[in-house]
């Protein structure tokens, strides 16, 4: 009984205090691995994000989500809401799971059907959906319509709108408008292609071409968008998520730039270029801003913060939950000599969760230093610099006893940039995912750094978004220490800013 009246009496607090100490008690009544700043499922399971639309004032996110995890299979479309991108409104379940013959839906696209194309009406949301037919199983293509805003969506027919053409793997459509040819141009992941479609309404489509990818597996979540450069030159950029493990490769969002004629693609380079050299960054999806008439400029982007490979190794399933996003990024297509490439930053609507700001000017060390400064859930900015040196970085999330911790940090001598966590609570038990790397020019003998910490993952933006890794790292709640070290000789830490987020 006496239990109950002191948490009545903290619950009185809380509800009648102020929001930022509204956290600051429930934290400390309930220690939590639930992200601060990373949207999280309310419970059980999520996996992969829809692309989000904007419309009616705010940005429309759907997710697989499972109600039934970690017990039963199938996923529904959940809804979310945002204006900012950072602060988000559950919408609960739009499209709900075996509500036809054709079982549940899995990833697909949805689109803002402004001209009435497909007979909905006016302003009608339609996504295109894959879907395991009832006909064997088969991954088909099954169109649902919503006429209230997206908060349900209505299935249009049993029969998919595109039928299985003979393949095992046909599913995740992405759905744009080309202006180019003035139709809906379809993207779909088929196996190792990637095929493209037509169509003047969203209901009857024709297959135009493919683009054949080549060692990096099966691809998933296909992504096409035009953007413009900085150096004023627009260009296609065609996206997958794939795995390029067996090449060296990573296992997250591989992309081509080139051109699309309206039928086809074709890349400017063979080879993909990444988007994240992490070990948790799939399922991406990129976006339109939706406040600024300027669709080219830049996008956003997020992606399921999770591997296929341990999709369920997690402290987040003690608390009822498993699924967490990244961070939504800005993206910006950059011309880079003879390549065009694109480069990541954090959206800066981030800065609002700041609540205290702790800056360092100059740090010089050899060896290791320990800043009188702690966190879990904060951005982390610096310049380091050296003349002579083998290895340097940081170690976050550290322990007491600086027995634990996940470093950042580029290892001179090898010629790469890594994000290390084999010496922190992480969800690989085979002990393949340790270290995620990136080719770095040390000529230069410098890096600029802006690392994201959160109660489970870490993303690091190198040389202004050019390199990102984006992993899943689970220290305990209590191991907040920050150390700074150098290998070999001596590095320079400049202009070191601690921006800790409510």
């Amino acid at each position: 009984m006496i239990c109950f009246i002191i948490l009545m009496t903290i619950g009185l607090v809380v509800h009648y205090s102020e929001s930022n100490k509204k956290n600051e008690i429930i934290d400390s009544v309930i220690p939590t691995y639930r992200a601060s700043y990373h949207f999280t499922t309310p419970d059980k399971w999520k996996n992969d994000p829809q692309r989000p639309i904007y419309f009616d004032g705010k940005y429309h996110y759907y997710y697989l989500y499972n109600h039934n995890y970690p017990n039963g299979n199938g996923t529904e479309w959940r809804h979310a809401t945002t204006t900012d991108l950072v602060h988000w409104k559950d919408e609960g379940v739009a499209i709900p799971k075996y509500t036809n013959k054709n079982g549940d839906p899995w990833s697909g696209s949805v689109v803002v059907d402004d001209t009435n194309s497909a007979g909905f009406g006016k302003g009608a949301l339609v996504a295109i959906v894959t879907q395991p037919s009832a006909e064997g199983g088969k991954q088909e293509q099954y169109l649902w319509y919503s006429t209230d805003k997206g908060k349900t969506f209505t299935s249009y027919r049993d029969d998919p709108i595109i039928a299985n053409p003979g393949t095992k793997d046909f599913r995740d459509p992405k759905i744009i408008w080309d202006h180019q040819i003035n139709k809906w141009v379809m993207a779909m992941a088929e196996g190792t292609k990637i095929g493209f479609y037509e169509s003047p309404n969203l209901k009857d489509w024709q297959y135009t071409g493919g683009f054949m990818t080549q060692n990096i597996g099966i691809v998933e979540c296909p992504d096409l968008y035009l953007m413009r450069a900085n150096d004023g030159i627009y260009k296609w950029i065609l996206g997958v998520s794939a795995n390029g493990k067996s090449a060296g490769q990573p296992n997250t969002y591989a992309y081509w730039t080139g051109h699309f004629n309206g039928k086809e693609f074709i890349p400017d380079q063979s080879d993909p270029l990444w988007l994240d050299y992490g070990f948790d960054w799939y399922g991406a999806v990129t976006f339109e801003e939706g406040k600024d008439s300027d669709k080219y400029n830049h996008r956003y982007a997020l992606a399921w913060m999770n591997n296929w490979d341990y999709p369920h190794n997690t402290p987040t399933l003690q608390e009822g939950f498993n699924g967490t996003d990244s961070i939504v990024r800005q993206i910006n297509l950059t011309h880079d000599g003879d390549t065009y490439r694109l480069v990541s930053q954090p959206i800066e609507a981030l800065n609002q969760l700041t609540i205290t700001t702790d800056s360092l000017k100059q740090i010089v060390v050899n060896g290791s230093k320990t800043l009188p400064i702690t966190g879990d859930a904060y951005q982390l900015e610096t310049d380091i610099s050296w003349s002579e040196i083998k290895n340097v970085g940081l170690r976050l999330r550290e322990s007491t006893d600086k027995n634990r911790h996940v470093d950042v940090g580029v290892f001179i001598e090898s010629q790469y940039a890594y994000v290390n966590r084999a010496f922190t609570g992480q969800p690989d038990k085979s002990g393949k995912y340790f270290e995620s790397r990136s080719p770095f020019d040390v000529n230069k003998k410098n890096v600029h750094l802006k690392i994201l910490v959160d109660k489970t993952s870490i993303e690091v933006f190198m040389e202004d978004g050019t390199i990102v890794f984006s992993n899943e790292i689970f220290p305990e709640l209590n191991e907040q220490g920050i150390t700074l070290f150098s290998e070999g000789g001596t590095a320079i830490f400049n202009n070191v800013v601690i921006k800790h987020f409510n």
